[in-house]
């Protein structure tokens, strides 16, 4: 296919714009062929209107119509075949892998949110029935449901161009809940979102869903996001991003006449805590392992560990040494863009020139374009303590490790921690009964806590929570990956004394979708 650089406002193509853009490849600093236009403002507007006309009847389409066209924007994409893989490959330097595992889990997650609506228990379908004869007053009939808010706005990832991007986890959960979407494309792999919007076009198309179920609009500024923030249509937005990005978000939706909800995820450092039990026993296992997780991805992921805990000993140095060397075997890679590549660069220069901040050991510089060298440094606890920043995320393949001198150190540093997306803890069985008191400080933390692993890889289940306390996130109640990312986009919706025929299928007294409901306070079906 070839790409054409336009926007889509609904089914439609439109480039109304003079600014262009250009895609440029990572690894060889090139600009890649295909201009591609910025939205105008009154372009996001008719895509945005589009949506709420669009939304007036999807959001009353069935839960197997949606799942019918949830995987049939799976088999689109995997329709786009080779050309999706390449050009995403392109703009990202990423590896054909990489891209090729990905899109296997935008489509996975599709999936799942597909089964999900066919089982139906996620709408939380509550009835009590009525008690005219109750004394001394009545009980009416009152029956509940989650509905969807309304159009809702994405904005695609940079770090992942497919599963958190236009077909990714938030246009996918706002879909589920009955939203229409418009998404702001990330312009660092504008022509994979083209694809991949095509995808979703043709999947619109070919289930009848209504015209402006889904847009997706270009721009490099930070005006075109923001014409999706602040349109009043608008019901919420979803965000994968920065820190300053996402709050910027967030502070615009809050100052509107009606403010929404921005369900921002911002980064995280994932502090580990390496108990004493564990380093003594696993030292050199561990400390493999945190290279490999500091360094996937180039350390472009957000769970990717940037801060660890050790209390000092013989085997913390031990450790320190085992980890140092393992990082100086490490290779730079070619990190996303040129903004992430210089960032990286700049937050290591900034954190290596504090007080207290040793640099243990740096990667093998190798290869052209935008490398990203890993790099390994250390602290005290006691320094960690009475400074500011060392807990900020350096988005890139780089780890603080800070050594205590005792567990009450390590005590005072959980209870200073912000909020995060995942805290790890690596201990033996006599670890975890000395330290239960650190567990229950670092359950407040984060959204995720895991024992003897490390935080990289996000297993796409009904289980998972990816999300945790600001400024980890805007809203910990919330996750951005698993299915109950879709009660990010639903209100619950109370209907009294309605007539069986004008209430909600989920609701009727016979049941026909046959989902389990709470009857009476009884689970029934």
């Amino acid at each position: 296919m070839k790409l054409t650089g336009q926007n889509f406002v609904g089914n439609e193509r439109s480039s109304r714009g003079s600014t262009i853009f250009y895609a440029v490849n990572p690894a060889t600093k090139n600009e890649l062929d295909t201009s591609f236009y910025e939205a105008l403002s009154a372009e996001v507007d008719q895509a945005v209107q589009k949506a709420e006309d669009a939304f007036k009847v999807y959001r009353n389409k069935s839960g197997e119509e949606k799942a019918f066209f949830l995987e049939a924007i799976a088999d689109e994409i995997l329709a786009s075949g080779d050309e999706l893989i390449q050009r995403c490959m392109a703009e990202t330097g990423l590896s054909e892998v990489r891209i090729t595992g990905e899109r296997s889990r935008t489509m996975n997650q599709l999936k799942l949110f597909a089964s999900m609506l066919r089982e139906g228990s996620w709408l939380d379908a509550r009835i009590d029935l009525a008690q005219p004869d109750r004394q001394p007053i009545p009980k009416p009939d009152v029956r509940s449901m989650q509905k969807p808010l309304g159009p809702v706005g994405v904005f695609g990832a940079s770090n992942f161009p497919l599963a958190f991007s236009v077909a990714g986890g938030d246009s996918a959960s706002a879909l589920a809940a009955g939203c229409t979407v418009v998404i702001k494309a990330h312009p660092a792999h504008p022509g994979t979102c083209e694809l991949v919007a095509t995808a979703i076009i043709n999947a619109v198309q070919k289930t009848g869903m209504p015209d402006g179920t889904f847009s997706m609009v270009h721009g490099k500024s930070f005006d075109v996001g923001m014409a999706i923030v602040k349109n009043h249509l608008i019901k919420a937005i979803g965000f994968t991003g920065s820190f300053r990005g996402g709050k910027a978000i967030f502070d615009a939706a809050s100052k509107r006449k009606e403010p929404i909800p921005v369900y921002a995820e911002m980064g995280s450092t994932n502090p580990v805590f390496i108990l004493p039990g564990a380093l003594k026993d696993k030292k050199e296992e561990i400390a493999k392992g945190l290279t490999t997780s500091v360094t996937l991805g180039v350390g472009q992921f957000c769970t990717n560990p940037g801060l660890v805990f050790i209390e000092n000993s013989d085997d913390a140095t031990s450790f320190s040494k085992a980890a140092s060397e393992s990082f100086e075997e490490t290779i730079s890679g070619t990190m996303l863009t040129s903004e992430i590549q210089k960032a990286y660069k700049s937050g290591a220069e900034k954190l290596a020139s504090q007080n207290g901040i040793e640099v243990l050991a740096e990667g093998q510089a190798k290869g052209e374009g935008f490398q990203g060298i890993p790099s390994i440094m250390q602290t005290t606890a006691k320094n960690f303590l009475i400074s500011k920043g060392f807990e900020e995320e350096v988005f890139g393949p780089l780890t603080l490790t800070v050594k205590a001198d005792e567990k009450s150190e390590l005590i005072k540093i959980a209870e200073k921690l912000n909020g995060h997306l995942t805290t790890t803890l690596w201990a033996n069985e006599d670890d975890l009964n000395d330290y239960s008191d650190l567990i229950d400080i670092l359950e407040r933390k984060a959204g995720r806590l895991i024992i003897n692993g490390f935080p990289t890889g996000v297993e796409v289940c009904h289980s998972m929570i990816h999300g945790g306390p600001f400024p980890a996130t805007t809203d910990s109640r919330t996750t951005s990956v698993g299915t109950t990312a879709i009660n990010r986009f639903t209100r619950p919706v109370c209907y009294q004394n309605f007539p069986d025929n004008l209430l909600p299928d989920e609701l009727t007294d016979d049941n026909t979708l046959n989902i389990w409901r709470l009857v009476d306070g009884e689970y029934k079906r």
